[in-house]
């Protein structure tokens, strides 16, 4: 099987995050990661690019330690509340998006997050308590408490 080498110019979940040099399979690389924007091939030339996305990498790191874990303080205090329209017996329209989560971080008053950050472990679907984590960092991460409730 043919592999393909690409830099990455935004973090991938379970790939790597900007500036890293990776190899994936090629339907991955065509499909996915450069029509989406997340990768550019590797060239010589490329690696101008990787050595800048790693300096800016480094500069954002050694400000943003001790901001993430106030913010992963802030997050893991109090269950973040989101209001959804329900059908019958409790059950949602879809489910609650990555974007539903950031928007009720920020309406909180907790601070902002990007929605790419948010991971579920199961798609919420229904009413009720569940669980997300959010990567603050590459070493910090944050447990949140969502309270799904319907929209009255």
């Amino acid at each position: 099987m043919a592999t393909t080498k690409l830099i990455l110019t935004h973090e991938v979940s379970g790939l790597g995050s900007a500036g890293d040099i990776v190899e994936v399979k090629g339907g991955y690389a065509r499909n996915y990661l450069v029509p989406q924007g997340l990768a550019t091939a590797w060239t010589r030339g490329g690696q101008k690019q990787v050595d800048q996305i790693a300096k800016a990498r480094r500069a954002r790191a050694a400000a943003s330690l001790e901001e993430a874990q106030a913010i992963k303080a802030r997050l893991e205090a109090q269950p973040i509340r989101i209001s959804v329209r329900t059908g019958q017996a409790g059950r949602l329209f879809g489910s609650v998006s990555t974007a539903d989560v950031a928007d009720a971080v920020s309406e909180a008053g907790l601070g902002s997050i990007d929605r790419r950050t948010v991971e579920f472990s199961a798609p919420v679907r229904a009413v009720g308590t569940h669980e997300a984590t959010v990567r603050l960092r590459e070493d910090v991460t944050a447990s949140l408490t969502l309270e799904v409730v319907a929209k009255r």
